[in-house]
């Protein structure tokens, strides 16, 4: 079960189309993840500009990763999401577990999609249903 067709279910099953994607640089921008969202899925997937994804990069390894949630370092992550949506993005892919515990889903002006919880609970499904 791959993480993105999980959290690419709970997206369509929103009816979204273009999602943001936030994560390590390497998520990011490298194709494992977006091009099978693109590829699998037909998702549109927007990702920050350049500045963005290296302070989010930053933030997550020299701070999360250190158990350091800096109120500033909220802010950050919440307007580059916010920035995805004023570009297209309809809702935003936390796709790094370390920002699940950074930012608050509500202070977001897009949906924030937990993709770690995400796979967590799709995997949980699929092994209940088996078991009934």
């Amino acid at each position: 079960m791959h993480i993105a067709d999980a959290a690419a279910a709970r997206v369509e099953a929103q009816g979204l189309t273009r999602v943001g994607l936030l994560g390590t640089k390497f998520t990011m921008e490298q194709e494992f993840y977006r091009q099978r969202l693109t590829d699998k899925h037909g998702l549109a997937v927007l990702i920050p500009d350049l500045a963005e994804r290296d302070e989010i990069h930053r933030i997550i390894y020299d701070e999360i990763c250190a158990g350091h949630f800096k109120p500033e370092s909220q802010q950050r992550v919440l307007a580059a999401a916010n920035n995805l949506a004023k570009a297209g993005a309809e809702g935003v892919l936390l796709g790094c577990t370390e920002l699940e515990l950074l930012v608050n889903k509500a202070e977001a002006d897009v949906p924030l999609f937990e993709t770690t919880r995400i796979h967590a609970e799709t995997a949980v499904a699929e092994v209940l249903k088996d078991d009934l």
